[in-house]
């Protein structure tokens, strides 16, 4: 008996994102290892800083955010070239852990230019964790970051939970 294609599958799959240029979004999906509570907290917490980056292209610094609507968040991105990028922005809308919606605004960086965008970050549980759907809108007029972004988009993700699959079997 064959199994209908249409039926999510409940392996886990590697991070995916797909680019709309010309409509500027981006949508990325990963099933973590760990529970919406636990991704949500690596998510606004200053935790970001251990995870969210690689040796080998840049980390994330200093990051400060007031959780609540209206809040302001900033963290320093340092690139393995010495450069700083700034990035900040505020939070839009949370209903904790199932979803997070923020603004982002970054200074010198060479893809995203200062034109702000949202990110929008869904978690869902799921028998393997949870299934963490990120939409990144405003990149109308910047396809070419569009396109960038979402590969990225695949990278942190994947970093995610690879940081928090660490975490659990180190509980082990």
């Amino acid at each position: 008996m064959k199994t209908d294609f249409r039926v999510p599958s409940t392996s886990k799959k590697p991070p995916r994102a797909v680019a709309d240029g010309i409509g500027g979004t981006i949508i990325a999906v990963a099933d973590i290892c760990a529970p919406p509570a636990r991704v949500f907290r690596a998510l606004t917490t200053n935790e970001v800083e251990l995870w969210w980056g690689h040796p080998e292209f840049y980390r994330q610094k200093n990051w400060k955010g007031d959780l609540r609507v209206q809040g302001e968040w900033s963290v320093s991105v340092e690139l393995i070239s010495g450069d700083t990028v700034h990035s900040s922005g505020e939070f839009c809308e949370i209903d904790v852990p199932t979803k997070l919606v923020m603004t982002q605004r970054c200074i010198g960086h060479p893809l995203l230019g200062n034109r702000e965008h949202t990110i929008t970050y869904r978690l869902e549980s799921t028998e393997l964790g949870t299934r963490l759907t990120v939409r990144d809108e405003g990149f109308i007029g910047r396809s070419q970051a569009a396109y960038g972004n979402a590969e990225h988009w695949e990278h942190v993700l994947g970093w995610l939970d690879a940081y928090l699959e660490t975490e659990i079997a180190n509980k082990k």
